[in-house]
């Protein structure tokens, strides 16, 4: 080996070594930099006629892109449950602990317990008192939750759309970058410092994006990314798709999401492809993970079905005390004596339905003679005939079939709509205080008929011992359907103490002009109801199915949501905790593989010092030979 082969190497070699230490310098200065890979010189063995030496050819991210890819998906699912749990902990918080000062089920309480004494005591004026004390604060509850709630919505409202924003702004950056690197002409993971950099910036971005919604990423020959969402739909390549959302400013019981952009009161996440076209992401369902994923089921499920159960809660503790249910009266009217009807003879029962509000029902049941079926029929009035026919969620038993009555043009035509709708199998007739049905014998026999009318804020005193303690900002609840939705839909935030009742407390007792004092007809028959009425609950509110829906009492039907909201609010936890748990592992199974350790460095560093000494001695030696050399010419 000659002395320049001998030069040339140990040159070499130093310039490797200059190159290596340097990045051990730049490992350690952002070894607490998030996202920094930890780097390493390429090196190539250069052979030569008399030996070989080494050649730096790029520089090598240590990166283990399985693990990275785990990562992402599990920063998605962190992401998602992460913020679920955040919100249910919140809405937890509104419902308060079983039993406690302040929680609902304690006003509910309070209020039979205030109702019990004054059946007990109902000449008591401070019994009376503690009742619209207690039903007042039963009412304010429910406003503060549905306030509560409503806010949870606005926020998940406005998370969508700073959401969308952040997320624009990374997959504008990542196709920047994806522009910015060129063709790598060494292959695999080799590339320069600078490009090596970017590629760290790039994979920040990526998994920043990830935390928002689950993605799926592929890699090219030049480092270069494409990113789909899960489901397919491409939102980065060597172009940036934009995500719009049309946020709404107010978040109210009344505004719910539809797939049908005519009927949506909220926004869409919609993608906008650079070359033309969109796609509505949150119609598709095709953000399943990550926070925008979360925000979305939260808005519009999660604290949808909340507060349906309030709402519903709301509407039969109102309907409870103030719905009167009254059997028709047998038709023919009995003889006295009573003599036995020609064979044929229809028959059938006679309403008054002159009182009846919107959403009140004339209900009958009736035996289909062909099958021997017994089929149950329920009748709402409805005044705005644009909802008709009225939709399945109409009813809360499956064994109830709900037919709208449009009274807005005169009981004529409720007779004739009447009539239409049993296409013969019974017949209506008479007028709104007498209306009779009666049965076709052919095809039908009437078994039994009802109708059940809401008591308004001012009948107090018209011999029912039904009232309306509570109303829908002022106005009777009757469970009516309009154009603008049903009146259930957030009565929980418009419920109130009737205020003729606050005026004059005696109502409580006094429900005719000939009431005795300390009567406890009316008392009596409100505690039955707290305690004892019985409701279908609508699958809507998460309780039930629409084949078995929950059915019980106001109280039993309370601890089942209330119970139900503490489950999934534990349930959520637990999944936040475990996903956390699940990242915090990958996390750390990523620092191992790719991060930098400084021991290692340390090391590294001590060995590259030990190599550039060893080739600048080479170095000196082969100086003082040249000298050598050059004293003996």
């Amino acid at each position: 080996m000659s002395l320049n082969d001998a030069l040339s190497i140990a040159m070499s070699g130093l310039r490797a070594n200059q190159a290596a230490m340097s990045l051990v310098s730049s490992n350690v200065a952002n070894a607490e930099t998030p996202g920094y890979i930890r780097k390493s010189t390429d090196q190539v063995a250069v052979n030569s006629g008399n030996g070989s030496s080494v050649r730096t050819v790029g520089v090598n991210r240590e990166l283990d892109q399985y693990i990275q890819a785990q990562l992402r998906t599990e920063t998605s699912g962190a992401g998602y449950a992460s913020l679920r749990s955040s919100f249910l902990q919140q809405m937890q918080s509104l419902y308060g602990d079983p039993g406690s000062v302040g929680s609902l089920e304690y006003s509910f309480n309070a209020l039979t317990t205030a109702v019990q004494a004054l059946s007990t005591s109902a000449d008591s004026q401070s019994a009376r008192i503690g009742v619209l004390n207690a039903a007042q604060t039963l009412a304010q509850q429910l406003n503060s939750m549905t306030q509560g709630i409503q806010s949870l919505r606005s926020a998940a409202e406005n998370g969508i759309k700073d959401s969308v924003t952040t997320a624009n702004t990374l997959m504008k950056q990542i196709a920047k970058i994806n522009n910015q690197l060129t063709a790598n002409p060494q292959g695999g993971t080799s590339t320069d410092s600078n490009t090596a950099a970017l590629l760290d910036q790039r994979d920040q971005y990526v998994t920043q994006l990830s935390q928002l919604m689950d993605i799926r990423v592929t890699t090219n020959g030049a480092n270069q990314v494409t990113i789909f969402t899960g489901s397919g739909v491409q939102l980065v390549g060597n172009e940036a798709a934009t995500l719009a959302f049309n946020a709404q400013g107010t978040v109210s019981a009344g505004t719910t999401w539809s797939a049908d952009p005519s009927k949506s009161n909220l926004g869409s996440v919609v993608i906008e492809f650079p070359n033309g076209g969109s796609i509505d992401l949150t119609a598709a369902g095709a953000i399943k993970s990550g926070t925008i994923a979360a925000y979305t089921e939260l808005r519009d499920k999660t604290l949808v079905e909340a507060q349906n159960q309030l709402d519903q809660f709301a509407a039969s503790i109102s309907s409870a005390l103030s719905d009167k249910t009254t059997a028709g009266s047998v038709f023919p009217v009995p003889t006295v004596p009573p003599t036995a009807l020609p064979a044929g003879t229809p028959t059938g029962f006679t309403l008054d339905v002159s009182q009846m509000k919107p959403g009140n029902v004339i209900h009958f049941t009736y035996t289909d003679t062909a099958t021997n079926t017994q089929r149950e029929i329920s009748f709402m009035r409805v005044d705005d005939p644009s909802v008709l026919p009225l939709p399945n969620t109409a009813t809360t038993d499956p064994n109830d079939t709900v037919i709208g009555l449009d009274f807005s043009s005169g009981f004529g035509s409720v007779l004739n709509q009447l009539n239409a709708a049993l296409g013969g199998q019974a017949t209506f007739s008479g007028t709104a205080g007498a209306l009779t049905v009666v049965n076709n014998p052919a095809f039908s026999n009437v078994n039994a008929a009802s109708v059940t009318v809401t008591q308004g804020p001012n009948d107090l005193s018209n011999g029912n011992p039904e009232l309306a303690l509570f109303t829908d900002s002022g106005t009777a609840y009757s469970g009516g359907i309009s154009k603008s939705g049903s009146q259930m839909a957030g009565l929980a935030g418009r419920l109130t103490i009737n205020n003729a009742i606050v005026a004059d407390p005696s109502k409580l007792v006094v429900y005719s002009g000939s009431t005795a004092a300390g009567d406890t007809t009316r008392s009596a028959l409100l505690l039955n109801q707290l305690n004892n009425a019985s409701f279908t609950y609508s699958p809507a509110t998460g309780t039930g199915s629409d084949t078995a829906p929950f059915k019980g009492t106001l109280s039993s039907y309370m601890r089942q949501f209330v119970g139900q909201q503490g489950a999934a609010a534990d349930s959520a936890k637990q999944l936040a905790d475990g996903q956390n748990v699940v990242l915090n592992t990958l996390d750390k199974k990523m620092a191992d593989a790719s991060g930098v350790n400084m021991d290692d460095e340390m090391a590294h560093l001590l060995s590259l010092q030990n190599a550039y000494s060893a080739n600048a001695r080479v170095m000196s030696t082969v100086n003082e030979l040249y000298k050598t050399l050059m004293q003996a010419f």
